[in-house]
């Protein structure tokens, strides 16, 4: 839960300006709040100050970044990425050859197969934070963490109510702290733990926005593979497992539970709802096979036997092999075998689906 006293560090004037405009509120105004989502969109997203489009390094092992990736172990995780997707796409007599390879959210250094050497797409095409997402025919639309970092509503539970949570700027304009924007507007209900199952002062981490961008993906006229790399939980484990919530932040290797501190600077997540994933991208026609999730570990194992095989015959024997190393990683439980969980599901062209109904 995001601390309840101002950040020790100034804020920058212009973040404080932009909070102000994001809120509606003259320059020099007190009191100014954002619903927690506002700010996280802020901080985030702006195009002048948003940490997802500043021009720094973010992701990888250099000191310099905030965190890595399994896109930072090197080219090892397009090339299980690349099998196992032209796996899944062969298994349901489709052909590789024939789909587009879309990355959403890849890093301005690269997107996941740029370095695979003869994938078997029929081409590869990125598209980067802030520019719009536009899919149609064959794909394999694919993620890596992208879902953890759009922006969610928080909700505390206080006496017989929720309460909404949010970020207000302090009176001098120089420092943020939380507010309670009062009881949860009605439209909340739909998505809320029930209130006699949650105890006094659990902290519900909502990530709404996640949901509607996999139904605004769903949405479009595309048809193929959708595969999402990223870390959630399970609606009810959201509700009465995480009493703190799952929102964090992270600025140079280290995880904070100070969500207001450095905005614009450090990265914020959470978990992803899986139920609200898997119920945006549910089957259209009884020819889609219906989405699933897997452990990373159970999904590459399972889809990319064949390339993992491959790669430990490469290279040296030893564990200090540099791609042995990296394929421990990404497969080990204590790694990112078990934390990371992979969201695939098959949709088949409208106009198969149809005729195959009609058959």
């Amino acid at each position: 839960m995001a601390s309840s006293t101002p950040s020790p560090a100034p804020l920058d004037p212009a973040f404080a300006a932009a909070f102000l405009r994001a809120a509606g509120a003259p320059t020099g105004a007190t009191g100014a709040t954002l619903r927690f989502d506002a700010f996280m969109r802020l901080a985030l997203y702006d195009p002048a100050l948003g940490y997802y489009r500043r021009g720094r390094l973010r992701v990888g092992r250099d000191r310099g970044a905030d965190f890595y990736t399994a896109t930072s172990l090197g080219p090892i995780f397009g090339e299980l990425v690349a099998a196992a997707a032209a796996k899944l796409l062969r298994d349901a007599g489709l052909e590789p050859a024939a789909h587009t390879f879309v990355e959403i959210g890849a890093e301005p250094s690269g997107g996941v197969i740029e370095g695979v050497t003869g994938h078997p797409f029929a081409a590869a095409r990125t598209i980067r934070v802030g520019e719009a997402i536009a899919l149609a025919g064959a794909c394999v639309v694919f993620s890596n963490e992208l879902f953890d970092a759009q922006p969610l509503r928080r909700f505390v539970r206080r006496g017989e109510a929720w309460h909404e949570l949010g970020v207000a700027l302090a009176s001098g304009g120089d420092a943020l702290h939380e507010a309670d924007l009062g009881p949860a507007p009605a439209e909340a209900a739909a998505f809320l733990p029930p209130l006699a199952e949650t105890p006094e002062g659990y902290v519900f981490d909502a990530p709404r926005e996640a949901a509607a961008l996999a139904a605004r993906i769903a949405a479009q006229p595309w048809h193929g593979l959708f595969i999402a790399f990223d870390y959630g939980k399970r609606f009810a484990e959201l509700a009465h497992s995480v009493p703190a919530g799952t929102a964090r932040a992270y600025h140079r290797h280290t995880q904070s539970n100070d969500l207001l501190a450095h905005p614009g600077e450090q990265d914020l997540t959470a978990h992803v709802c899986w139920d609200w994933l898997l119920e945006a991208l549910a089957p259209r026609s009884p020819a889609d096979r219906p989405p699933e999730v897997q452990s990373q570990e159970a999904f590459l194992v399972h889809h990319a036997g064949d390339a993992i095989a491959a790669a430990m015959t490469r290279g040296t024997a030893s564990l200090a092999d540099p791609r042995r190393r990296a394929l421990l990683h990404l497969l080990h439980p204590a790694q990112m075998g078990q934390k990371f969980q992979v969201l695939h599901a098959l949709r088949k062209r409208v106009e198969e689906s149809s005729a195959r109904g009609a058959a």
